[in-house]
């Protein structure tokens, strides 16, 4: 009983002394802060859209007004409803393709870097040829040859994202599976699922979550690219890169920056404040760092 307790008040302290240092990154907490904001307009995105996203009217590329705050593209929509929409698909597709890649990852580490032999080669040698390729070739022609759409992007982005998380979950698996109390385990005789999920696995979720950061913003980069080239996210369904692919002419780049600048800006900010949040939450769990 004592000893759970202890454990519990160990946990406790560890989250707590988490946060104080996260909170000492100043940019991240307003990161973290504007994330959580456009995170609830976007889940909102039905009740706070003023327009059905794919409504079309007669104000063809009306520039911002009272009735349109955001303007409307070239065939009437409303462009603050659909950016709202966009938004959503966006992170839900950054949000999807990182939960896959990181399941993966996380699976494949734990079993390569505990059991070690032909399993760990075998694991590595499909992870390093995946890395072999240059990253974003590998997503194109795996859009290429994939039906456009919403969900196979999820997919395509979710195994092509899992190497990283695979290898840093191994290297900790490593190095974890030498010390006193997980060879305790073993010696007690506990059962590998419980050693790799109960014991090794909280002890790497820590940096695990750092990658992760990472792999989302890549992954609603990935989503604007893949839509913007029209290998992604098909219309009418709005997200921020097939937003972005109306502004291909030199007449609506220089006379209707309602049409891109916002969708733009926004990818801009997301990506930069979840990188803030990486890097202090990477800070800020590291047991190097001073209180």
């Amino acid at each position: 009983m004592n000893q759970n307790t202890d454990a519990s008040d160990n946990k406790n302290s560890n989250i707590k002394m988490i946060i104080k240092r996260f909170r000492k990154h100043k940019l991240a907490v307003v990161s973290l802060y504007f994330l959580v904001i456009i995170s609830i307009l976007a889940i909102l995105a039905p009740l706070i859209a003023p327009y059905d996203p794919d409504e079309v009217s007669m104000a063809f590329s009306r520039p911002p007004s009272k009735e349109h705050w955001l303007g409307t593209d070239q065939i009437g929509r409303d462009m603050f409803s659909r950016l709202l929409y966009a938004t959503r698909v966006s992170l839900f597709v950054g949000f999807a393709a990182t939960i896959i890649s990181s399941i993966i990852g996380v699976i494949l580490g734990l079993i390569a870097g505990y059991f070690g032999g032909i399993v760990d080669i075998i694991i590595m040698r499909i992870t390093d040829t995946i890395m072999s390729f240059p990253y974003i070739l590998l997503v194109l022609v795996a859009a290429a040859i994939f039906e456009p759409g919403l969900w196979n992007i999820i997919i395509i982005l979710g195994l092509v994202d899992w190497p990283g998380a695979a290898r840093l979950v191994r290297g900790n698996v490593l190095s974890l599976r030498e010390t006193n109390f997980i060879k305790g385990d073993v010696v007690a005789g506990m059962p590998n699922r419980y050693i790799l999920f109960s014991e090794i696995l909280p002890n790497t979720i820590g940096p695990v979550l750092v990658y992760a950061t990472s792999v989302f913003a890549i992954s609603i980069l990935d989503e604007a690219a893949l839509s913007f080239l029209g290998m992604g996210v098909q219309p009418p369904t709005a997200s921020l890169g097939n937003i972005l692919n109306g502004a291909e002419s030199i007449t609506i780049l220089t006379g209707k920056f309602w049409l891109w600048i916002p969708a733009g800006v926004l990818i801009i900010l997301l990506v930069v404040s979840i990188n803030f949040v990486g890097d202090a939450l990477r800070d800020a769990i590291d047991p190097s760092a001073k209180e």
